[in-house]
């Protein structure tokens, strides 16, 4: 089935929770159910992401089968973007692997743009890991540009 008469994309509920935790740890399989329950449950509840209004979409394909998400935010700065602004920032965008490459992804990320430019947002911004090439390319497919490229390091004292 492709993206039409049946997806929609809407604002995320608390009967949600369910479907979006394994959407949730697919895109972050390092992090605890526990901790993206919580995480789910403050956005859900209070639309604010720490100090900062956020907001999370979802795609619908129909009695409530959730296939993907957006998780958008404002955040004070972002690299490339005007430091004198806020810009809307992309910090969890995913779409279950059978659903990719029929524009849901690009639906969710319409959604979000709409979300920050209501907001006051004149820029959004969005990471992805260097290895992340799928990822990297979906970003370029939406118009938005590689702005820096950063190596982080570690050493154990």
């Amino acid at each position: 089935m492709g993206f039409g008469e049946l997806m929609t994309i809407r604002p995320a509920e608390r009967s949600d929770l369910p479907a979006l935790l394994p959407l949730r740890e697919s895109l972050w399989p390092d992090t605890a159910r526990d901790h993206h329950r919580r995480e789910l449950e403050q956005t859900l509840a209070t639309k604010t992401s720490g100090p900062y209004p956020c907001a999370l979409f979802v795609s619908d394909a129909g009695g409530g089968s959730v296939v993907g998400f957006v998780e958008v935010g404002l955040r004070s700065h972002a690299d490339g973007c005007d430091p004198d602004q806020p810009v809307g920032y992309l910090e969890g965008w995913y779409v279950a692997e059978p659903w990719r490459g029929q524009g849901v992804g690009r639906a969710l990320v319409e959604a979000a743009e709409n979300w920050a430019r209501g907001q006051g947002c004149v820029e959004m911004a969005s990471d992805t890991w260097i290895h992340n090439e799928g990822s990297q390319h979906a970003h370029e497919a939406l118009g938005y540009a590689v702005v820096d490229r950063c190596v982080n390091f570690r050493k154990r004292l």
